[in-house]
């Protein structure tokens, strides 16, 4: 019965005049800037921060979201009719999708992507609003011992499951750590790497480095490869969208298996929903009665990477809202979104902000059914979105960054900060490294620092505090396990690379 009240809030909350309308504004940009490649969803976030500023805390973080998993449907849609991802987790849909399109089929992996998206964010919200809860509760008995001991859990974990090297990961990790603490210490007053810029006593702005590592990073990488559309995609009806008896029957049990597997992926932090789209492509290729199918237009290749992606999108929202420990850089963007708000995220949230909890949970149903909506009626609009030529949209960004991050706090210093970065998040993709463990790290870094310093004082500085809680030390061993896997891991690549030359 309690679950039942607790939703009646959250549908009062999700069906204000207010809450509808940043639900549709971040669903439509999120769609759009899915199916436009070379921009994603994590530098959409960041350059649209400086809008939430003048909303409230909830229609804020519900506009950021839909962005996210709008992305999601959004960005199948170039992939399959271009053959060009509009964002990683749409990467694999390419690999089937474009081949139906060339069948003349293009209509089709419309249509299962999309009912693939949507059972598996329904199902994503479902879990959300069924164990979100109750992990909280749990987390609840916690003290600062054991939530340092869990950043710390989380922070390795995401150099685990991070994209490419895990050892670059983990120190791109650890130089958002660094970032995060840049400022004057709160509790003693002196000043930590401002290298006297007084700009900086307050910290560096998270909008400041998302705007910057992502938006500005990701034009410039992009703004020298991509070239401006030359082919006009084929014009979809909806007579051509409706699949045969054979396409739903291979096509249903692929959705559930992906909408698991993303359900599961999704909760860990850091994964992300890209990973879950390779790892639910490479399921249904073994569990096919002919692999050679796949690459050629399998309806299943479209449908389990679609469904597990919006899954994991979804349940990447479990440890953020029950634990205060991002899902994925993302979700690290809407975390420290709430921060700026003075919202404190953690098991707190669900219980002092349960209007929060409870309407952004319901307005991820209202977000995926505009989805549907937006997703096959309109799915023309959406094709003709991939004829706005690039050279014409990556100034206009640029230049809606520099008006959003000046508008913070009316300082050009803010503006050239933004460059900085932005040079500093292209140097990082050119060696390799991939800036998104850093949110990680520069989100909780605070956090970190306070529960650390929290444990101390209550330790009277006895570090042996963390080992003596049952709960923190299991937390601490599993970080140490994860540690020692990654650098195993790192010392057989290298020793590989060696026998390789």
């Amino acid at each position: 019965m309690d679950l039942f009240s607790n939703l009646a809030l959250g549908f009062e909350t999700a069906f204000s005049v207010s809450a509808l309308l940043y639900c549709f504004v971040g669903v439509t940009v999120g769609t759009f800037i899915g199916v436009l490649p070379g921009i994603g969803p994590l530098a959409a976030i960041g350059m649209l921060l400086p809008l939430t500023f003048y909303a409230p805390p909830t229609e804020a973080l519900i506009m950021l979201a839909g962005i996210y998993y709008g992305s999601q449907y959004g960005g199948s849609t170039a992939s399959i009719l271009l053959n060009v991802p509009g964002t990683a987790g749409a990467a694999v849909t390419c690999l089937d999708g474009y081949p139906m399109a060339r069948q003349g089929r293009a209509g089709v992996a419309l249509f299962v992507t999309t009912i693939a998206s949507f059972v598996g964010g329904i199902v994503g919200v479902i879990i959300l609003a069924a164990f979100a809860p109750l992990l909280a509760r749990f987390a609840l008995s916690f003290g600062s011992p054991e939530y340092f001991s869990l950043m710390v859990l989380g922070l390795i974990m995401a150099a685990l499951v991070g994209e490419g090297s895990q050892l670059r990961s983990l120190a791109m990790v650890l130089f958002g750590l660094l970032i995060g603490i840049v400022g004057t210490d709160v509790s003693t007053g002196q000043s930590r790497f401002m290298f006297g810029w007084n700009e900086l006593s307050e910290g560096i702005n998270l909008v400041i480095i998302a705007t910057g590592l992502f938006g500005v990073a990701e034009i410039m990488a992009n703004a020298g490869r991509m070239r401006d559309p030359t082919m006009r995609p084929t014009d979809i009806s909806l007579r051509s969208m409706i699949p045969t008896r054979d396409d739903l029957r291979r096509s249903w049990p692929a959705t559930l298996r992906g909408t698991a597997i993303g359900s599961a992926i999704g909760v860990l932090p850091g994964a992300g929903a890209a990973l879950s789209t390779f790892i639910a492509y490479a399921v249904e290729k073994r569990a096919a009665d002919d692999p050679s199918r796949f690459g050629k237009g399998a309806v299943e290749g479209v449908a389990a990477p679609e469904a597990s992606n919006n899954a994991a999108a979804q349940t990447a929202f479990v440890p953020t809202l029950s634990l205060g420990i991002p899902g994925d850089a993302i979700v690290a963007l809407m975390l420290g979104a709430l921060i700026i708000h003075g919202v404190v995220p953690g098991p707190r949230l669900i219980v002092d902000n349960p209007e929060m909890f409870w309407g952004l949970t319901v307005s991820f149903l209202i977000g995926n059914a505009l989805l549907v909506i937006l997703n096959l009626p309109l799915v023309g609009i959406w094709v003709r979105m991939l004829l706005i030529p690039y050279r014409m949209l990556f100034p206009s960004i640029l230049v809606f960054i520099c008006i959003g991050v000046y508008s913070l706090n009316f300082s050009s210093f803010d503006v050239a900060l933004v460059i900085v970065f932005g040079l500093v998040g292209y140097g990082l993709r050119l060696m390799k490294f991939s800036p998104a463990p850093l949110l990680l790290g520069l989100v909780l870094a605070p956090l970190l620092e306070q529960n650390l310093r929290r444990s101390l004082l209550i330790a009277r500085g006895d570090p042996t505090i963390f080992f003596q809680r049952p709960i923190s030390a299991v937390l601490l061993g599993g970080a140490v396990v994860l540690a020692i896997v990654i650098a195993r891991s790192e010392l057989k690549k290298r020793r590989l690379a060696r026998k390789a030359t």
